[in-house]
Parts: C-alpha cells; sequence; structure tokens
C-alpha cells in the first residue's frame, strides 16, 4: 500500500488555520524544495523535537540575485511530496506550505528585514540583498507556522547564525536548531545545486571538501590559523575545474576572520564555482593554544 502524500496547503491563511487544529509541540523544516536526503534529514530531526512537523517548499525570490539563477532553480514539487511521504513520518508530518508568489507577496513589501553587519560579508558580499531576502521570508513563515521549534542546516552557516540573530532580537520565540551536513559517499554535501553537475563536474565539487578537510587535520595537528588557510587553500587551488570564490576560516557568530592567535573553535567556509554552479561548504575546526618554547 502506497504511503499518502502529506497534505499540502497553498495559502497563509490556510496554514494559520492548519496551525491551530495542531496540539503539542510544532517543529518547522523551510525549504526551496528539490528536496534530498539533506533536506529528509532535517525533516527527521525536526520529529525527533515535535509531535507535529511542518515542512515549507517555496522558492524565494527576494533572495536571488541573479534572475537567470532564479529561473534556474530545480522545481518539482510532486517529487518532494513523494520522499516526504517516504520519511514513514505519517500524520505527524502535519502539513506542507507550498504558496505561490501572489500569495507570499501580493505586493511589493515596504517593511523589510535589515539583516545587519553579519550579512554584509562572505555570502552578503557576493549575493548582495540575499540575507534580506532569506530574513524576510523566514519572518513571515515563522509568523504564519508559529513553530516552537525550526531547524535549519549547518551548511548555509551563515543563514543558520543570521535566523538565530533575528530570533533573538526581535523575541520571536522559536528555538533555532542546526542539524549537521548531510554528505554523499565521496564526501561532496548535498545540494540542490548539484543536480546542475555534469559527471565530470561533480567529481570535481569534491574539491570543496578536500581542501576542508586538509584544513582541518592541519588545526588538529596544532597549526596556527595562517597555516591552517594555506593548507586549505593550496589544496584547493591545485584542484582543476573549479574556480575559488572564498575561502576563509571564520569566528562563527560574527563570520569575520578569526585573529592570528584565535584558539578554540572556528567556521573553515569555502565557496566556488564547479563549471556555472556555484557550490557552499563548511567544517568547525578547533585551534588549540599555540605551545609556547623557551
Amino acid at each position: 500500500m502506497d504511503t499518502p502524500r502529506p497534505i499540502v496547503v497553498r495559502t497563509l491563511l490556510g496554514a494559520r488555520t492548519a496551525r491551530s487544529a495542531l496540539t503539542g509541540r510544532v517543529a518547522l523544516v523551510m525549504t526551496m524544495g528539490a528536496l534530498h536526503d539533506g533536506h529528509l534529514s532535517l525533516v527527521r530531526e525536526a520529529a525527533g523535537r515535535a509531535e507535529h512537523v511542518v515542512v515549507s517548499v517555496y522558492v524565494n525570490p527576494l533572495q536571488f540575485d541573479d534572475p537567470d539563477d532564479l529561473e534556474r532553480y530545480p522545481r518539482d514539487l510532486d517529487a518532494d511530496l513523494d520522499l516526504l511521504a517516504g520519511t514513514g513520518l505519517g500524520g505527524r508530518l502535519a502539513y506542507v506550505l507550498a504558496p505561490d508568489d501572489a500569495e507570499m507577496y501580493p505586493r511589493e513589501p515596504l517593511v523589510r528585514i535589515d539583516p545587519g553587519p553579519v550579512a554584509a560579508v562572505l555570502e552578503g558580499a557576493t549575493r548582495p540583498g540575499h540575507f534580506a531576502g532569506v530574513l524576510q521570508v523566514v519572518t513571515k513563515v515563522l509568523a504564519t507556522v508559529r513553530p516552537d521549534v525550526a531547524v535549519f542546516g549547518q551548511k548555509d552557516a551563515q543563514q543558520l547564525a543570521l535566523v538565530r540573530t533575528l530570533v533573538d532580537d526581535l523575541s520571536l520565540g522559536t528555538e533555532i536548531v542546526g542539524a549537521p551536513i548531510r554528505r554523499e559517499d565521496d564526501g561532496l554535501a548535498m545540494s540542490s545545486r548539484n543536480a546542475h553537475l555534469s559527471a565530470t563536474e561533480r567529481e570535481r565539487a569534491t574539491a570543496l571538501v578536500r581542501a576542508l578537510t586538509a584544513g582541518e587535520q592541519r588545526a588538529a595537528a596544532g597549526a596556527s590559523p595562517a597555516e591552517v588557510l594555506a593548507t586549505a587553500r593550496g589544496a584547493l587551488e591545485a584542484s582543476d575545474g573549479v574556480v575559488p570564490d572564498y575561502l576563509v576560516l571564520v569566528d562563527p557568530a560574527t563570520f569575520l576572520d578569526v585573529d592570528p592567535d584565535h584558539t578554540g573553535e572556528a567556521l573553515l567556509a569555502v565557496a566556488a564555482r564547479v563549471g556555472a554552479t556555484r557550490l557552499i561548504d563548511n567544517l568547525t575546526v578547533h585551534l588549540a593554544p599555540r605551545k609556547v618554547t623557551s
């Protein structure tokens, strides 16, 4: 017997009405569709934290600075619903919120979210206005669904940090959980954009995780921040068919470069183009205190 697909709600009013009927804790997973195992891991994480799970599927135009990128973004709601049905959550998957643009933005938004200084670096510098668009839709969906907890992937680490700041600064009351990056067998971070890669590009894309792993290993061996970065950058630059955007070692909260004598956790983050596809990845590394010799 086929597992039934989850209920699809197309309007914000319908989502609020459906939410009002739920008792117990509610968890939210926000996606732009083109679901894969990485998304499903977020759904399962959410199911472990609440009695009901709501998944949103919406390709948010406000976070795209390139119209061609928006047009190319994969969309297949039927396939997404089939994947969600296969999670085995049954009735615990309360509904899927899948609005269209006219429902989400019936007019040009007059009130905008200012994401602050963290949004001006790295992904924000490369994609101006991206995080303002992300936080706009996050705020709207959080206000509609009113979840007790929302689960976001650590792959989008800068986005995760900004969502946490948004919820804290605006006292939105939702617990924000970061779920670990899901990877393919060869280490490549799962991403909807991987579908754009040719077979050759797919193989070349593993250079991102190889560079991060090389830096992580140097950090574990007691290297300085500069040495960790040099190792990771060297590995990335030696890879064919990969055009780096940035490779940085930053504070996980501010996304500013760590000090030369930084110890403790830091985020090693990379963005690069493989063919026409831009990919991101990151690893958390631990920088040990340097030994002082007399």
